[in-house]
């Protein structure tokens, strides 16, 4: 939950930050693509959050939301990054990776008639992963220090 808090503020002050100038078509429409990715984590973010844990079908709302998440996270890993963010393209790509493994497992994990708890943390932590990039690309927009986050950017030659 923690982490999802963080995410959507996050989220929210990079649109904040995208709302800025930019003249080069090619990084506004990065930062379009980027501001979109936000939202829609955000309201799935909101839709997972508001699912009633009692309810017959809680399960089958999750995994339906665990999916469009997915598709969001896939949508990052194919937009077109301009240069001066090329550094982005791996974080989401890897991103998008950890939480496609992750949801194929949480569907694995709630099976149809069992609860596999190994496989529903190995879905977790692929989760907390694939955040963890997208946690680190708002940063690295934002001009933040990324180290309290364990992570480094190698530059390429």
């Amino acid at each position: 939950m923690k982490n999802k808090f963080l995410l959507l503020l996050s989220s929210l002050v990079l649109c904040i930050f995208l709302a800025g100038c930019g003249e080069d078509p090619q990084i506004t429409q990065f930062k379009n693509d980027i501001d979109s990715f936000c939202n829609e984590i955000a309201v799935i973010d909101t839709n997972i959050n508001s699912i009633d844990a009692q309810s017959e079908n809680a399960k089958y709302e999750l995994l339906g939301y665990l999916d469009q998440l997915n598709q969001s996270f896939q949508s990052l890993a194919e937009i077109s990054v301009p240069d001066e963010y090329a550094y982005i393209k791996g974080l989401a790509e890897e991103a998008s990776s950890y939480m496609t493994t992750a949801v194929e497992s949480y569907h694995e994990a709630f099976g149809e008639n069992s609860y596999n708890e190994y496989t529903a943390e190995y879905a977790r932590e692929n989760y907390e992963r694939a955040y963890k990039r997208i946690t680190v690309i708002i940063k690295l927009l934002h001009g933040e220090d990324i180290s309290d986050l364990g992570a480094t950017i190698e530059e390429s030659e």
